[in-house]
């Protein structure tokens, strides 16, 4: 992969963007290589961590690329498409926000199941000042992340949410100092890798469904005939007995 850095480990798969000339500006190779990282995903389900370089997440859109696009790209949703099958993941999804997510970097973000950004993050949707939408997700997204009106201050008056604010409205679950950051993203994970792999999977499912409850019964179904709920429940149980 030329736009991406790969790491792959038992219990988790690491992205980063790599694209340090143009701060990580996302482009029709990165979109290729990111459906290849899905398509590795859905096969093998795994956390992803999803992270960029130093100072910078990614800064939008690949702008040259954009400037060729017409109408018939613009209906093909080619970042649309992408963030919505990354949202659609099997397994929780992670980014690691340190500096600028902007445009459509921001909107892999939103895309993500949880978020955690460096002290210097900064996220901004600046697309009417090039003369188009935020056409990948924020336009929706961020209304349901963060509430209408901080979503109408971002998209219609170009206001960038700095770290700070972002941890108070809940985009983003915790700050750290931008050394510190991917350790923590890592720390999480590993709380996630301490369940059961088939409960999260269908949390998540569970989640993102419109069919409640009938979705929770289903999956609440399969997982009480699932061999690893009951050595689970039954190694609390002995503990309870051995604490009393």
């Amino acid at each position: 992969m030329r736009t991406l850095r790969l790491e792959g480990s038992e219990d988790r798969v690491v992205v980063r963007l790599h694209r340090p000339e143009v701060r990580n500006a996302i482009n029709a190779e990165m979109v290729d290589e990111l459906h290849h990282v899905c398509d590795l995903l859905e096969r093998d389900p795994k956390p992803l961590l999803l992270t960029g370089g130093d100072g910078f997440f990614a800064a939008g859109a690949d702008i040259a690329e954009l400037a060729e696009r017409g109408r018939e790209e613009a209906l093909q949703g080619i970042n649309s498409t992408l963030f919505e099958r990354i949202r659609r993941l099997p397994m929780p999804t992670v980014a690691a926000v340190d500096g600028y997510a902007l445009g459509g970097g921001a909107e892999l973000a939103y895309a993500c199941d949880i978020r955690l950004a460096s002290t210097r993050a900064r996220f901004g949707n600046p697309e009417p000042h090039l003369g188009i939408i935020a056409g990948a997700g924020a336009c929706w997204r961020l209304k349901e992340l963060v509430g209408e009106p901080l979503a109408k201050l971002v998209l219609l008056a170009g206001h960038t949410i700095e770290a700070e604010e972002a941890l108070a409205c809940r985009l983003v679950a915790e700050l750290h100092e931008p050394q510190e950051l991917e350790a923590a993203a890592h720390r999480l994970i590993d709380r996630m890798g301490r369940m059961s792999a088939l409960a999260l999977r269908l949390t998540k499912l569970v989640l993102d469904s419109e069919g409640h409850p009938l979705t929770d019964q289903l999956a609440q179904a399969v997982l009480f005939e699932d061999p690893d709920k009951h050595a689970r429940m039954r190694k609390f149980l002995e503990k309870s007995q051995e604490q009393r």
